[in-house]
Formats: C-alpha cells, sequence, structure tokens
C-alpha cells in the first residue's frame, strides 16, 4: 500500500523536540526522513535515562520511523555532503538557533541556489526575526511568553505551564502544517520556500480564545469567569471553570485523590436531567438556577451541590451514569488510566514497540488517521544506523569514499 507521502525525502536536521514532534509526524506519514546527527548523537539520547547503554525514551518516543546518520556538519567534508543529500530531498527541516544555518554554510541562500525546489522547514523560539530573535526559548519559556501561563490555573495558584508540550509539539504540529502546504504550493510552481514557525507564535495562536476574552474586556466584566473581570487589563485564571459560553468545570469524585475528578459540561437542554439526578425536581425548578444566566451567576454554590453527590461515586460510576443522561462529561484520566483504556487501545494512541536492544517499549500512537495509507510505527534509529546505506544510495558514494570520509572525521 503506497503512504500519504511516498517518495517525499526529508533531511532532518532537528534535535530535542519541537524539530523532532514535526519530523515524526512527516515519517508516520509515509515520507523518508533521514536524521543527521553529531558524532556524540541528538542530546536527549542521554537524557533522563533508564539504563546506562540505552537511549532515553525521550528520544525514543520523538524519533520513531527515521534513519539515523551521523555527518559532523563542524568540518568542511560533513558539510559538503549534508549538502549533498539536500540536493536530492524535498524538505529540510532543523532548529537550530538563528544564524546557525548560515554559520555552517547551509542557509537558504546557499540552499535554494543548490536545490530551488527545496522546502525549508525551520523552528525558532521567537522566530528569526525582532527583538526576542536572539534570547533562549524551552517549553516553559515559550508557554510563559506566548500568553497561556497567564491564563492558566487558578486565580490563587499564580501562573501556571501545562503539562501539555503546547510550546514544543504544539509548534511541530504548526510547523507539519505549513510544510504540507508548501509541499502542495510547489506542486503547482516547481518552487520551494521557506517556512518558519516560533514557539512564542505557536503557543499565542493555541490561546486564541483567551485573545477572544481579551478584546471583551473592553466591554464589561466576563461572567463565565469566577473572578470578576471588572476594572482588569488582561485575562484572569479560570482554574477549571470554563471560561467559555457553556458553564464547566472539574468536580471530585470518590475516593478523594489527586485524579479522582469528573469534569462537566453543562449544556442548556441537559441541565434539567442532570438536576433532576443531584437534587431531584426542587433542584430543576431552583430560582438561582432555572436559566442558563441564573446558573452562572451562582455558579460557584451550583458546583458545591453537583459535588455533593459526585463524592459518593467514583469517576468511572460517575462518567457512566451521567453519559446515561446525555450529560456531557469527561473523567481526569491519568497516565495510568489511559494506558489501561480500551478505547486509547482502540484507536491505536498506545502501541507496543519491538527494540532489540532496549526490549518491548510503549510510544504514543500516529493521531493523524488516514484510511487508505497508515503507517505503522516503528523503532527510532540506533545511532548512525543508517550512515554507510543513506550516503550509498542517496549520495552516491562508494565504499572507499564512505570509509574515507569516517577517517577524515566527517562522519561516524
Amino acid at each position: 500500500m503506497e503512504t500519504a507521502l511516498h517518495g517525499i525525502r526529508v533531511l532532518d536536521l532537528t534535535h530535542v523536540q519541537a524539530g523532532p514532534s514535526a519530523t515524526q509526524l512527516l515519517a508516520w506519514l509515509g515520507a523518508q526522513v533521514i536524521k543527521i546527527e553529531p558524532p556524540e548523537g541528538d542530546v536527549t539520547r542521554r537524557q533522563l535515562r533508564h539504563a546506562e547503554d540505552t537511549d532515553s525514551l525521550y528520544f525514543a518516543m520523538l524519533n520513531c520511523n527515521k534513519q539515523s546518520v551521523v555527518i559532523d556538519l563542524k568540518t568542511s567534508a560533513g558539510r559538503d555532503v549534508a549538502l549533498e543529500l539536500a540536493k536530492r530531498c524535498d524538505i529540510l527541516v532543523e532548529n537550530f538557533a538563528p544564524g546557525v544555518m548560515e554559520r555552517l554554510g547551509l542557509g537558504w541562500d546557499t540552499l535554494h541556489a543548490a536545490h530551488p525546489g527545496l522546502i525549508l522547514g525551520s523552528i525558532k523560539g521567537f522566530g528569526s526575526t525582532g527583538p526576542y530573535r536572539d534570547l533562549k526559548a524551552y517549553e516553559n519559556i515559550a508557554q510563559a511568553m506566548g500568553g497561556a501561563m497567564s491564563v492558566t490555573g487558578g486565580p490563587d495558584t499564580g501562573p501556571t505551564v501545562s503539562g501539555a508540550q503546547v510550546g514544543d509539539s504544539g509548534t511541530g504540529v504548526h510547523l507539519l502544517a505549513g510544510l504540507l502546504a508548501a509541499l502542495y504550493q510547489r506542486s503547482r510552481t516547481g518552487k520551494g520556500q521557506r517556512v518558519e514557525c516560533a514557539m512564542m507564535d505557536a503557543v499565542m495562536n493555541l490561546c486564541r480564545v483567551k485573545w477572544r476574552d481579551h478584546q471583551r474586556l473592553a466591554t464589561g466584566p466576563l461572567p463565565e469567569y469566577p473572578t470578576p473581570a471588572e476594572d482588569l487589563t488582561a485575562v484572569p485564571r479560570a482554574g477549571n471553570y470554563s471560561g467559555g459560553a457553556l458553564l464547566g468545570n472539574a468536580v471530585r469524585c470518590k475516593p478523594g485523590g489527586q485524579n479522582d475528578y469528573l469534569y462537566i459540561v453543562l449544556q442548556d437542554a441537559s441541565w434539567e436531567p442532570l438536576a433532576r439526578f443531584i437534587g431531584g425536581e426542587e433542584l430543576a425548578r431552583h430560582p438561582d438556577y432555572a436559566s442558563p444566566q441564573a446558573r452562572r451567576a451562582h455558579q460557584q454554590a451550583l458546583w458545591t451541590t453537583i459535588e455533593s453527590v459526585t463524592l459518593r461515586h467514583d469517576k468511572s460510576e460517575m462518567f457512566a451514569i451521567l453519559t446515561g443522561l446525555g450529560i456531557a462529561c469527561g473523567p481526569v484520566l491519568s497516565t495510568g488510566d489511559l494506558v489501561r483504556d480500551s478505547h486509547v487501545r482502540h484507536r491505536d494512541m498506545y502501541v507496543e514497540i519491538d527494540d532489540p536492544e532496549r526490549g518491548r517499549w510503549a510510544n504514543v500512537g500516529m493521531p493523524i488517521k488516514l484510511s487508505d495509507s497508515a503507517v505503522p510505527v516503528r523503532r527510532a534509529p540506533y545511532l548512525g544506523e543508517h550512515t554507510d546505506a543513506v550516503l550509498r544510495d542517496l549520495a552516491g558514494l562508494d565504499d572507499p569514499e564512505i570509509q574515507d570520509l569516517r577517517a577524515r572525521g566527517a562522519i561516524r
């Protein structure tokens, strides 16, 4: 079966998470992804290892379905080899600091002159232009400066980072969209182009509804937030309150552990079934909750009433009861819950992988489902596993030439 990106070749000069998350999705869509690594390998191969002589799960989970070629880009011979490989690829992806590619002799002007159809994908912390361009960025810095931290957490918790990697992997998904668009345009024009995504920009985009609310501040309070919004100049933190058009909140369940919560969304049409279950006809007809506006005005007391009942059930029981009543809700599923979840397994979103060195381990599955071109998840490559094969098959080098490059320290 031919894959969606069959015949597309990607030269992957990325490291850590933001870039590798994009190139792994390209590989999972069927592209040939050739990861260029320095002699010591991607730095994440050695981070948070749980076994001395094994690549970390951090590296393994972000580099499945790729090939590994070791080239020392600090040598002129290594840079020449990389440029020859770039000429034979459709896409080159990098996430070095601004200016590094130019200093390596692999900047856009050089790449475009050598291969006008090449698409260059770049991830930067703050972009290649602007006052912040040279600042260092990490996941939580991107969340802080992109606005996510300021609107995450409760009114009394202080700014809080999200456990989801919206700065790194979120930017990788944005870059993927841009690369696929550039590929489509190249099919019409034959020309490549640069595609850049900044982590700060991606986080701002993922906070889009908060920018909606920021502009609404000028016209009055935000009644959907638990904190009064009069005289505010920025969107407040809403905790687990939905902060949206429909009321929503996480309520505690039995036995009261750190993840024993159920998130409930109060759709107007399902209010009466929920109210009758929680407090009978009296609650369903109570004037404080008789309309969406009334429920919003008294929502803190309402959630306390709902929680007095949910605490009698565990989250799975409560989920089954309320979904049976047509009420939108979902349990807070921990990583342990998700590993055991039948829906997750059915969707192939937690897949086990055989690895001769590591043994059997599991990765998150491909979140983009294509009906005619699914790609099985394969293990991440060992460092330099494909160096000889790629240089022989793609760069056209023979064995003596490969050995000469190795002797000169250009490859490993």
